[in-house]
């Protein structure tokens, strides 16, 4: 284990499967204690929290869906009861669809950004005045934002919004040593991702990379993990893509 963490407490709101599981497991790894807040995934949250407490970790499970207000700050609430304080929120959570902006409905709209932004953003404002001085907010977006990818209007505009909130609250929280980035995967292996996809739309997402495939999951994770530890302190605003170098 690396005690790179050691006394810190992060909460991974998506914490239970792919990108979101990998993270945790890293920093639990670098001995944060972690608060793995899921939605539905209530049998995989509970078994990674088996496995990390096995390992001699701390972590605990949270159910809530991060686009209710009161929801998020319930996991504030029980994360800092459990474990005293919080110092790294990881802003994972997330919802996608595919369709032409033409054909997204109000509800599909208003569902996507309740998820995507707006758990985001009362998440980033119950860090402003609870995360612990010198904490590390982390929120995720999406290499897609870079490119005109038809379909993905309605996505890409949350993680529009993700990235700029991401910028604006880092000039307001630095007085107080907290730092704000967002980390941009690219196409990753995950359950998620590939199930809906043929090989042949795999191939095609590969060779988008320099390295001819997709990324894994502990890749995503490696980044995280650095910008959660002290030897991140001057790096905040910052949006790093993590994809493979795709443009």
């Amino acid at each position: 284990m690396n005690a790179s963490l050691t006394g810190k407490v992060a909460r991974v709101a998506g914490g239970s499967r792919g990108i979101g599981r990998a993270m945790v497991e890293r920093l639990a790894r670098d001995g944060a204690a972690v608060a793995i807040n899921y939605a539905s995934q209530a049998a995989a949250a509970e078994k990674l929290v088996g496995e990390i407490t096995a390992a001699g970790g701390k972590a605990f499970a949270i159910q809530a869906d991060v686009g209710r207000v009161a929801e998020v700050i319930r996991l504030f609430d029980k994360t800092i009861a459990h474990f005293g304080k919080l110092d790294i929120l990881v802003n994972n959570a997330g919802i996608m669809f595919v369709k032409p902006v033409s054909a997204v409905t109000e509800a599909e709209f208003d569902r996507i950004f309740d998820i995507n932004v707006k758990g985001t953003f009362f998440a980033c404002q119950q860090a402003a005045t609870r995360l612990a001085g010198g904490g590390r907010i982390i929120n995720l977006s999406s290499s897609t934002t870079t490119r005109m990818m038809p379909n993905y209007g309605a996505y890409v505009a949350t993680k529009g919004a993700v990235e700029q909130l991401t910028r604006s609250l880092a000039g307001e929280l630095g007085s107080r040593g907290i730092t704000v980035n967002v980390v941009s995967p690219g196409p990753t292996e995950t359950e998620l991702f590939t199930a809906d996809k043929t090989p042949e739309q795999l191939q095609k997402f590969a060779q988008m990379s320099s390295f001819g495939r997709i990324g894994r999951p502990p890749e995503i994770a490696e980044v995280v993990a650095f910008l959660a530890s002290d030897a991140a302190g001057w790096v905040t605003g910052q949006n790093i893509r993590v994809n493979g170098g795709i443009c």
